[in-house]
């Protein structure tokens, strides 16, 4: 069964993927390229936050616990750039972006590690369609 987006959303919306485990990252890719996506992925936070200033994203898609910029700080960063992108982590820690200490967009989905393909293309068409 091909997984497909969600009628209510615009045709190949661009999200941004940093994920630093190689073999996760190039499975998220492959999984949402061919639910429809376009992805530019990332291997640590810095060089995503980079890549958010250069162009907009529906979506950033982050990990938690990444070298150079957590996925909490990256997201915070993201807010400020562009107020209205959709923020989804995708841990082992979820407790840690759940915390109401923590500077995490209050408005973020977090979705627990191992992460299954349905599950993860059902919560993303969600969040872009909402």
């Amino acid at each position: 069964m091909i997984l497909q987006p969600d009628s209510t959303i615009p045709a190949m919306p661009k999200i941004l993927l940093a994920e630093d485990d190689n073999d996760m990252r190039r499975f998220l890719v492959k999984a949402l390229e061919n639910a429809g996506f376009k992805v530019s992925p990332h291997d640590n936070g810095m060089s995503a936050y980079q890549r958010l200033r250069e162009e907009p994203f529906e979506m950033l898609l982050t990990d938690i616990v990444m070298p150079e910029m957590d996925g909490i700080e990256l997201a915070r960063r993201a807010s400020e750039l562009d107020p209205d992108i959709k923020i989804m982590f995708i841990t082992g820690f979820a407790a840690v972006a759940l915390n109401s200490d923590s500077e995490a967009p209050k408005n973020a989905k977090v979705l627990a590690k191992p992460v299954h393909l349905r599950e993860l293309v059902s919560e993303v068409n969600k969040m872009l369609a909402a």
